[in-house]
This record gives C-alpha cells, sequence and structure tokens, in this order.
C-alpha cells in the first residue's frame, strides 16, 4: 500500500506496522527510515503552532505507537461539543482513576502508547478541588493534548453499551430458581497467573487440571450447562434462567435480589479460555432477526419464544463467566477492571492490550439514546476504566449506561459509529518530538564533491572499455536485477556491450622439462575406518 487512504488525513501520523522498527541492512532499508523521518519532521512542520502551552517532554521515542491505529493533531476548537460539555464530571471520574495509578511503583510490563504518563496529570488533579466545569475544562486543556485516532484507513472508530442488570434470584435452588451462578472452580488454570489472584484475564488459554501435572482445555459451556462442575459447592446463587444468566456474562456484573429483600452484588471473575461468540450475530447469519433491528431486547424476546433454539443458539457461544460476590451496597456503582467504581455515562472499556486505564477519550457521535431510531448528539468526554473482550481496536469503546432496566434498554441498542478523540499527557506531545528530531546530513559541497566523486563502479568499467561509443543522449534507463538498485545503465551501452565478443582466455605457456630426475608423485596416505555395523535385533515388539 502506498499514499494515503482517503479515509486518512495527509496530516495523520501512522502507527504500529507501518513505522515498526526494523534492521536496515540495505538501501531500501535506510531509504524507508529516512522517508519516515523526513515525513515526521513536515507533519510537525506544517502544523499551526498549537493553542496549548508547551511543557517539557520526557524522553521517548517518536512517535509513540497505538498498534493499528493512526492519530492526528487537533486543536481544541475544532473538537465538535467540547466547549458545552460537563468537563466537571469527567473530572470527577478522572480523580477516581488517579488512586491506582498514583499507587503504581512499577513500569507495566506490557508496553504501550502512554505508559505511565498520566502520573503527571494525576498528581495534579489530586491536589485540586476544582468547584465547576470551567476550572475543570482549563485542567484538561493545560495537562492534555488531543489526537484524533482511529484504525489506520478509517475515518472514525466504533461505541457499543453495557450496564448492570438487577434480576431476581435466589440464594438456594428452588422450584422457581434452577440455574446456578458459578464462582471460579480450584481447577481452572491459566498459565503465568496465580490462582490466588483476585480475578483472572478475560483472554488466553485456561486449563484444567487432571493429576498432578496433565493440563486439559477447560470445559466449554455445553458442558458446564450439563453438570460438569455441578456439586463442587461452587454455587454463589440461583436464577430463574439460563437467559439470565448469559447477559450477566455478557454484561460482567449483576445485582441480584434475593427472596428474603437482600441483594447480592457479583462481579466477573474468570472464563473457560474459549472466544465469546455474539449470538446475536448467529440471528443474523441464519436470517432469523435482521441487522437492523438487533438488540439485546430483540434477542431475549425470541430466547423466551424459542426456548428449544435458545438452548442450542446459546452453546454456539461456548465462552462460560464464572463470577465473585463483592461486597457494595444497593447504592455502589459496578466497579471496573481498573479496579474503580463506574461512573454511568462517562466511563467507557477499552482494549487494554493497547490503552491505559484512566485515559481520557471525547467521543463524538449521534446514537439512539431517547429512542430506538433517535440520533442524540453525544459529547462528552469519557474515561477508560474497564475492558471486554470484545472491545478489540485504537478507536474502539463500550459505555457504562449504570443499572436496571433503562439503562439495560439503552445500552441494548448502541451499536454506531463515532469520532475518537484521545487525550495524551503533554510529556508525550509528537508534535513537539517531532520539532526535536534531529534532520539528515547537508550535502557536502561542490569542492567535496569535486574532491571526492561518488561514481558507481559499473560506470567505471563502461568508461574503461575504448572499444564502446559513449552514445549523446541516452534514450532509455534499464535496470537490470543484477544491477543495484542506485546503478543505471543506459540502452544504447548495454547493447553495445552485449554485441562485443567474449574473449577466449590464453594458451597455457609451454614449460620445458627440467633436468632434474622427475619426482614421484606424493601419496597422500590415507586411513582405512573400519565401522561396524549396528546390532540388528532378532526380532521386534508388537507395538514397535
Amino acid at each position: 500500500m502506498s499514499g494515503h487512504s482517503p479515509a486518512t488525513s495527509p496530516r495523520a501520523i501512522r502507527t504500529g506496522s507501518w513505522l515498526a522498527p526494523a534492521a536496515f541492512s540495505n538501501a531500501a532499508g535506510l531509504g524507508r527510515w529516512a522517508a519516515a523521518c523526513v515525513i515526521a519532521v513536515a507533519a510537525a512542520v506544517a502544523l499551526p503552532a498549537p493553542l496549548w502551552a508547551r511543557t517539557p517532554h520526557h524522553s521517548g521515542n517518536f512517535p509513540f505507537e497505538v498498534a493499528g491505529g493512526q492519530y492526528e493533531p487537533v486543536a481544541w476548537t475544532d473538537i465538535s461539543g467540547w466547549a458545552e460539555d460537563d468537563h466537571l464530571q469527567a473530572f470527577n471520574a478522572f480523580r477516581v482513576s488517579c488512586k491506582p495509578i498514583a499507587a503504581q511503583r512499577k513500569p507495566p510490563t506490557d508496553a504501550k502508547a502512554l505508559g505511565t504518563s498520566l502520573r503527571d496529570p494525576c498528581r495534579v488533579a489530586r491536589e485540586q478541588q476544582l468547584p465547576d466545569g470551567a476550572g475543570a475544562r482549563q485542567f484538561f486543556e493545560a495537562q492534555f493534548l488531543p489526537l484524533r485516532i482511529s484504525r489506520i484507513g478509517e475515518p472514525e472508530g466504533f461505541v457499543t453499551g453495557y450496564y448492570e442488570p438487577i434480576i431476581d434470584g435466589s440464594r438456594t435452588r428452588t422450584d422457581v430458581y434452577t440455574v446456578p451462578v458459578y464462582r471460579r472452580p480450584s481447577n481452572l488454570f491459566v498459565r503465568g497467573q496465580s490462582q490466588a489472584s483476585p480475578s483472572l484475564p478475560n483472554g488466553g488459554d485456561v486449563f484444567r487440571k487432571i493429576g498432578r501435572r496433565k493440563l486439559v482445555p477447560y470445559y466449554d459451556r455445553g458442558e458446564i450447562e450439563d453438570g460438569a462442575v455441578a456439586g463442587r459447592g461452587l454455587e454463589i446463587a440461583w436464577l430463574k434462567n439460563q437467559t439470565d444468566l448469559l447477559f450477566t456474562q455478557i454484561q460482567g456484573s449483576a445485582r441480584i435480589h434475593l427472596e428474603d429483600g437482600g441483594m447480592v452484588r457479583i462481579n466477573y471473575d474468570s472464563h473457560n479460555g474459549f472466544r465469546y461468540t455474539p449470538v446475536g450475530r448467529a440471528l443474523i447469519e441464519r436470517n432469523i432477526i435482521p441487522r437492523e433491528q438487533m438488540s439485546m431486547q430483540r434477542i431475549r424476546q425470541w430466547m423466551e419464544e424459542n426456548p428449544d433454539g435458545a438452548n442450542e443458539l446459546r452453546r454456539t457461544n461456548r465462552s462460560y463467566v464464572f463470577f465473585r460476590e463483592v461486597q457494595l451496597s444497593a447504592t455502589d456503582e459496578a466497579v471496573g477492571a481498573q479496579g474503580v467504581p463506574l461512573t454511568p455515562g462517562r466511563s467507557i472499556a477499552v482494549d487494554k492490550a493497547l490503552h491505559v486505564y484512566g485515559t481520557p477519550f471525547f467521543i463524538e457521535g449521534e446514537l439512539p439514546i431517547e429512542t430506538e431510531i433517535s440520533k442524540t448528539p453525544f459529547r462528552r468526554l469519557m474515561v477508560a476504566q474497564d475492558t471486554g473482550s470484545a472491545i478489540v481496536g485504537p478507536a474502539r469503546a463500550d459505555i457504562y449506561f449504570g443499572a436496571g432496566a433503562d439503562a439495560g434498554r439503552v445500552s441494548g441498542r448502541i451499536k454506531q459509529a463515532a469520532r475518537f478523540v484521545m487525550l495524551v499527557p503533554k510529556s508525550l506531545d509528537p508534535v513537539e518530538k517531532g520539532r526535536a528530531l534531529p534532520l539528515p546530513n547537508a550535502r557536502p559541497s561542490e569542492r567535496i564533491a569535486r574532491l571526492f566523486p561518488q561514481a558507481s563502479p559499473a560506470k567505471e568499467q563502461l568508461k574503461d572499455r575504448k572499444d564502446v561509443a559513449k552514445p549523446a543522449e541516452p534514450t532509455a534507463t534499464v535496470v537490470t536485477p543484477a544491477t543495484p538498485p542506485a546503478v543505471a545503465v543506459t540502452a544504447p551501452v548495454a547493447a553495445a556491450v552485449a554485441a562485443q565478443a567474449v574473449p577466449l582466455p590464453e594458451a597455457r605457456p609451454a614449460i620445458k622439462a627440467s633436468a632434474r630426475p622427475e619426482a614421484k608423485p606424493h601419496r597422500r596416505e590415507r586411513r582405512r575406518v573400519h565401522r561396524r555395523a549396528p546390532p540388528q535385533p532378532s526380532f521386534r515388539f508388537f507395538w514397535q
């Protein structure tokens, strides 16, 4: 691929594999590296002077890399809806994320674009008590710079919604509540993780232990529903049907209203290692529900009307989630993957392989919030505080809408394209790094060029051939595979060289016989090594 994609701004900085470092062992590699440097510097010089104040930046590579993504610096005034947003709500959500960020003492094990750069804005945020939105807006504009980000070649990202279900249940099995909610089994293992961890990753291989050493893939959904882990005392609570459990597993948390009036709060703890398969996709592919009508409410309705089909459809998603009970009151919000309470309308789940928890994102889009067909303007500053196995990509977010049926109806119909602006701490300003990038050495002067001419060996050899006439004006340029890329041979000269007869080697000179007696040829002694053939078995066992 060459040039800019129609969906890519000419000023956008591509990252990931496009500018990945590589070994430069030839001229082509050096040329690509030089071209990348020139493009970066040109982009930095061509951009207008930013509207934000400059701060000293830390050392780091340029540009910082978001795998598979492209980003473009923008001005705050160019972000639609930035001035009208309630920045105080976003500031309060950001301060909640700052507590675990400030508690970090070691750098993250996996390298990410922002690294530990959020510590400086968090230190400033924890020292301030802002009374209104104007002060919060001033904080973000002083501490961050905006970069419009998307997947390479795409102008926009994609958003969905999620919520915390509130469902009925029981602590014990009854005639009404027959579906168990399981906690993590003791024979579930994830490589590199301890069973003492409060929760395990939602991706990667998961095994179960047989005996002392043998590990095999864990049970899938069908096997677990058929009772593979039953009778081990793993039941946290019991629900009415498998559809309630499925949607609880998709959302990752739930509030279970008990028969005696109490409440049980559960959160994601681990999974069985199988990739999540959306059941809605299967209904679309089978032409059961049209794509434009797809929503969580529509899926639930079809499952209630078709219990046998729902049982088969549910098992196409082999992924299964185990929960843990959390000590939260009825008014506390669910806890995200960062370990902090989520804020409805301000918290998002992002791809944790690319982004750092606590990163602010401004999302612009038209979402069906009021009704299923409405295009409600959504211009809001969000904070990355959660993740999900289906949330993959540099501009992909799952918006948290809160708990209950109303939040479920709204989140169930969110699946729209949106524009993403990532707020990056000024310590990682790519424009500043582009201006500080060293330029290539200047070309030598004419005097130095005359003293040290840079002529290719092939052209020098052609000049030495007196029998080849030099053409006045070459008509074409031919580059042969055997010729280096920097060497060009003109067409008339190449034809003359090809037509010239190839000289034969000179005859061997005659040497007179010497008066000395002819020496006997030297015989090189060869030691004979006798190798014994390996003994052959007289019979074979039946299993060989």
